[in-house]
């Protein structure tokens, strides 16, 4: 039951950071910065790939 809810919660967790990471990478400003000098933000990344990492953990957890 505890693996369930901690696994939920992540799932959860990770879909925002994601989110959250998508909505940097799509700003106006970023998408200055890649237009100019070709850069991604960091803050991005962390948000896209963190996020990816706590779904897959999350849905481990779920099985």
């Amino acid at each position: 039951m505890n693996n369930k809810i901690i696994g939920i919660i992540l799932v959860i967790a990770g879909a925002a950071l994601a989110l959250w990471g998508y909505n940097i990478y799509d700003a106006a400003s970023s998408q200055v910065t890649r237009a100019i000098s070709g850069d991604t933000p960091i803050e991005a990344w962390i948000g896209m790939v963190g996020g990816a990492v706590c779904v897959i953990v999350g849905l481990t957890r779920l099985k």
